[in-house]
């Protein structure tokens, strides 16, 4: 009986042991729908939406979906209606077995919140199996001298229908030995016993074919056949006795096939043929004859298949030992699979979130479940997550658990996170599962351009052509998208005077900067201005930069001269005494450069002279001086052509020309050349009447001042040597005098004069400039002498 009640409860399970949190939104009661097996796919089973008293709207919004326990899709919901349909034909022999009632246990599953629906669906039979015998034939020896009402135990027929689809009945062929009875094991199963009715007679008739019919209770009913093969034999009056009526093996579920479980044995007290005893399963099923093999002659039970404790927990074998006579007994062989950890556990994502907004805290990522089918320990699970991640895991109903984030993320910081799901059970060696999923953080515009300065300067050299690129500005942001898609703009300049929309431009994509005119260094030297970088996000966000634009001068403007004047006039004339020495100052060209710099550093040449070596120009000053002391034998006039060159690049120059007539002394008068007398003559009254009256003032003025002078150099001397030169008499007021004057010296050169002393021509020179301070030549000296001292001046002659 104990065996029988073991029989009973056996069924397929799945042990998992988890410490759940239950959900308040889950529903505690179960729904319960039936469909037959092999219903149509996309047949309706219930509307789920009315039953469970939801809206249709609210199914899709809520992302509504059905989950069964065994991970299986057989179920479908239609979100428009709101049914649940079939989503493929259901075989309920394939699902439950011989369980009944058959049932499949689902979740349906609402997010936003969190929510779950219990229900089942049965699945009730359909007859579509017949009875069927596993042995083609059936072999039975009978002695002749077996009485009458004895019963033969036969193999039963196998029907996967449950219920009235089952097997109900077993006939045998008509005949005048035997009829069937049908015994009724107690645990819902028929077994077919042929019942002797007459004796059987050896001589008269040694064997008898008959077919067993098994019939099911279906409408109409369905039914197999077998061959029963009935051997009559002498007289055998022992039958074959076991040790025992139970064995019991416990077997690791991985044991190797081929492996020796037990041996069975018999005994039969009869000698030759009838004590010979052969070992058979008795009303073995499908399964047990693919999983074991007994061998006929010694009994030994062998595994000739893996066996697999999550499908099989134990079974349950009837052995028959039968001699050769034909007389049978039966044992039991009850084979206990032990469960190993053999099974990983299982990991299965419901729901999945891919991407989730950076500002977003404790948001739901995944929805996902998690099963073992090991038992005890092996089947108990602790699931994890890296703890460097800002995520959590939450169980939540049964065995399902939810992967929510922490805390708002950063996408700048990091953009994606690979979250590892690792389940591992408690059994020896433990297994686990990983599963990986990759989360990516969408971006919202919380970062600002940054330029890469926070001042530019940039620099453009004058007379630039219009649209002349003239450097860049750059700014990135860290956002990405849209929001890091950056805009360039010039801002409103601080100064309302700067025509900022005239002189440059930007290019908004690029922050390109664009001269849109020419720009002159000589009208704006520099300037500065904003720029503005902003994003396309919402709302947009923008920062600035300052540029700072500075015009490089280009060698545009050729110098000017200032003195001596070049109007148009007469040409001003510079006279130099014939007893001037080398290095005298003639006279000195003054010019500008408008430009800057280099540009406006200008250097003097002497091109061109009536006669070369007798003037020279200091290059860097200006000064034009005698290189060497004047002789009778020169020219009284003199031309000079002197070039004034800047040193920009290209250099720019420009001339001037310089009258120059030598005098024997300031006190003879000016006599003009004759072609200087004719055009003079040619010129109106007016200007001889200015050129007539110049001479007369500047020829007073210089004889006064060399009369001064000339007193003063004698009083010096005759204090330093107690006589010297003849001094008119009367007081002078200085002995330096700044000669200046229309062609004469500048104010910056002073000289001293002497009246030599018994001199009857009364002769003065004036050679020697007080800054810088050169002794007074001696009149014996040569030539050479004079040479060196113009160079010590960097005379520049011709």
């Amino acid at each position: 009986m104990e065996i029988k009640g073991e029989l009973a409860l056996r069924k397929r399970q799945v042990l998992i042991l988890f410490v759940l949190l239950e959900l308040s939104e889950a529903g505690t009661e179960s729904v319960r729908y039936s469909v037959a097996e092999e219903t149509e796919v996309g047949s309706f089973v219930a509307n789920l939406a009315r039953d469970l008293g939801l809206g249709v709207e609210e199914l899709s919004s809520r992302e509504a979906r059905v989950v069964s326990d065994d991970n299986e899709k057989h179920l479908q919901l239609d979100l428009r209606t709101g049914d649940l349909l079939l989503n493929e034909k259901l075989d309920r022999e394939e699902l439950c077995g011989s369980t009944e009632p058959c049932v499949l246990h689902f979740q349906m599953v609402l997010e936003n919140p969190l929510q779950f629906f219990r229900a089942e669906l049965q699945v009730t039979d359909i007859n579509d199996h017949s009875p069927m015998f596993l042995d083609k034939q059936i072999l039975i020896k009978i002695s002749e001298s077996t009485s009458i009402g004895t019963t033969f135990l036969m193999e039963s027929a196998q029907d996967l229908d449950v219920g009235t689809n089952s097997l109900q009945n077993y006939t045998i062929s008509p005949n005048y030995h035997f009829y069937i009875k049908i015994q009724d094991s107690g645990d819902g199963k028929l077994y077919p016993e042929l019942v002797l009715d007459r004796a059987l007679d050896h001589e008269e008739e040694s064997e008898l074919s008959l077919t067993l019919t098994a019939l099911d209770g279906g409408s109409p009913p369905r039914s197999g056949t077998t061959l029963v093969l009935i051997k009559v034999l002498d007289i055998n009056d022992n039958a074959p006795q076991f040790a025992q009526k139970l064995y019991e093996v416990q077997v690791l579920e991985d044991t190797p096939i081929g492996s020796w479980i037990i041996t069975i044995f018999a005994n039969d007290l009869d000698t030759g043929n009838y004590g010979k005893i052969s070992y058979t399963f008795l009303h073995a099923s499908e399964d047990i004859r693919k999983t074991f093999e007994i061998n006929p002659v010694s009994g030994e039970v062998h595994l000739r298949s893996c066996l697999d404790f999550e499908v099989i927990q134990f079974y349950t074998i009837r052995i028959q030992a039968t001699d050769g006579g034909g007389l049978s007994e039966e044992c039991t062989l009850l084979v206990k699979v032990i469960d190993i950890n053999d099974n990983p556990p299982e990991v299965t994502i419901s729901s999945f979130t891919k991407s989730i907004p950076e500002n977003a805290s404790e948001t739901l990522v995944a929805l996902f479940s998690v099963r073992d089918q090991d038992s005890g320990d092996n089947g108990r699970m602790v699931c994890s997550i890296q703890d460097d991640l800002p995520f959590y895991l939450k169980p939540t109903f049964k065995n399902f658990f939810t992967l929510v984030s922490e805390k708002a993320l950063d996408r700048e910081i990091r953009s994606e996170y690979n979250i590892t799901i690792t389940v591992t059970d408690l059994g020896t060696p433990r297994l686990k599962t990983q599963h990986n999923l990759t989360v990516t953080v969408s971006d919202v515009n919380d970062n600002a351009p940054t330029f890469s300065q926070t001042t530019y300067t940039l620099r453009v050299r004058e007379n630039n052509s219009p649209a002349l690129h003239i450097g860049s500005v750059s700014a990135t942001d860290r956002d990405s998208g849209a929001n890091a898609q950056v805009t360039y703009s010039l801002l409103p300049p601080h100064d309302p005077q700067l025509p900022l929309g005239s002189l440059v431009s930007i290019n908004a994509d690029n922050g390109q900067l664009f001269a849109l005119r020419s720009l002159d260094f000589e009208e704006l030297q520099a300037f500065e201005f904003r720029v503005g970088a902003a994003d396309r996000g919402s709302p947009a966000l923008s920062s600035q930069a300052l540029v700072r634009v500075l015009v490089a001068d280009a060698n545009d403007n050729a110098p000017f001269v200032l003195y001596p004047l070049q109007n148009g006039s007469a040409p001003c004339t510079e006279l130099v005494p014939r007893a001037a020495e080398a290095g005298y100052l003639v006279a000195k060209v003054v010019a500008v450069d408008g430009d800057s710099g280099q540009n406006a550093w200008l250097s003097y040449q002497l091109l061109k002279a009536t006669e070369p070596g007798l003037f020279g120009v200091w290059a860097h000053n200006g000064e034009v001086r005698t290189a060497r002391p004047l002789s009778e034998r020169d020219a009284v006039k003199h031309r000079l052509l002197v070039l004034v060159r800047d040193h920009g690049e290209p250099p720019l120059s420009a001339s001037v020309t310089l009258h120059v007539l030598l005098v024997d002394g300031f006190s003879q008068p000016y006599l003009p050349l004759p072609d200087a007398a004719a055009a003079e003559a040619r010129a109106d009254p007016l200007t001889v009447y200015l050129v007539v009256a110049l001479a007369s003032v500047s020829s007073l003025f210089l004889f006064s001042v060399l009369v001064f002078v000339a007193v003063r150099l004698c009083r010096r001397r005759r204090a330093a040597s107690g006589g010297g030169c003849s001094v008119p008499e009367g007081p002078f007021p200085g002995h330096l005098v700044d000669v200046s004057g229309a062609g004469t010296l500048s104010h910056s050169y002073q000289y001293e004069v002497c009246l030599t002393g018994g001199s009857a021509t009364g002769e003065f020179k004036f050679l020697k400039p007080i800054i810088p301070r050169l002794p007074v030549p001696d009149t014996g000296r040569n030539i050479e002498g004079n040479e060196n001292f113009r160079n010590s001046f960097g005379f520049n002659s011709q």
